[in-house]
């Protein structure tokens, strides 16, 4: 399916992954691009946040959607299961008929449940990888192969972490995520797209403990924790013309944590 092309002068199209809630990242990285002139398509996947600690939010896809929309920005909200390899095709056909081809892929989705190296199971390891690493390439695929937006505007982001002690499967699928995205830059060159990794760091969005939030803050030199809003403004950058010579990367955004 070739992408609805754009109208003249229309705001360009972002697809976020995994903006399940109002306090994630991903919705943060959302309302900032919105702020910045951007369409938004974003997925969302209420099973995975049902069966964490943090429960899932009922009403948060409208929330984010009208939060969205007093930007002025146009949106388009796909429930996906990134576990499936269909998915990443059929969310890419949806958002283009709805609003039209996308410029910049920016990945927040994950599955994150933790498990070290004596007890995580096949099952567990394996849907890690699905979500973290398999969808994310077959994503990139998808956005690579349909891409018609100007040469020079189009980019790839995606939100890693060095997590792997106690976090084996999500911190191993999560590197592999990072060589996936970096080859990006080089193999889609010719389109004049750029792929970049950032790692926010740790970011409070329910999941911390009293414990953990005292060690992360004895961890940090300035501080306080990291928030949503801080990763989006690197995000909004990285999408920018001012943020387009920046390509390959793998960036820390993390307060300086240790």
């Amino acid at each position: 399916m070739m992408p609805r092309p754009a109208r003249p002068g229309a705001r360009p199209l972002a697809l976020i992954t995994g903006v399940g809630r109002t306090v994630g990242i991903g919705a943060g990285i959302a309302r900032r691009l919105a702020a910045s002139g951007w369409d938004l398509a974003f997925t969302y996947w209420t099973p995975y946040d049902a069966r964490m600690a943090w429960g899932s939010e009922p009403g948060a896809t409208s929330a984010i959607t009208d939060a969205l929309a007093q930007h002025g920005a146009a949106t388009k909200a796909v429930e996906a299961d990134l576990a499936d390899p269909e998915t990443p095709a059929r969310v890419f056909d949806e958002v283009e008929r709805d609003l039209g081809g996308v410029t910049a892929l920016v990945m927040c989705h994950c599955e994150s449940v933790d498990s070290g190296l004596l007890d995580t199971t096949v099952e567990s390891f394996d849907r890690h990888f699905a979500v973290n690493a398999r969808a994310s390439w077959l994503l990139i695929r998808e956005y690579g192969r349909r891409f018609a937006a100007a040469p020079g505007s189009g980019r790839i982001i995606a939100l890693t972490s060095d997590h792997t002690v106690d976090n084996l499967p999500y911190g191993a699928s999560k590197g592999a995520l990072d060589r996936i995205t970096l080859a990006a830059a080089h193999e889609l060159a010719h389109l004049g797209i750029t792929a970049n990794v950032v790692n926010p760091g740790p970011v409070d969005t329910g999941w911390m403990t009293e414990e953990g939030r005292a060690h992360v803050l004895r961890q940090t030199p300035l501080g306080r924790l990291g928030t949503p809003q801080d990763t989006a403004h690197l995000v909004d950058f990285l999408c920018s013309p001012e943020g387009q010579w920046i390509n390959g990367q793998l960036l820390m955004s993390n307060g300086g944590f240790a």
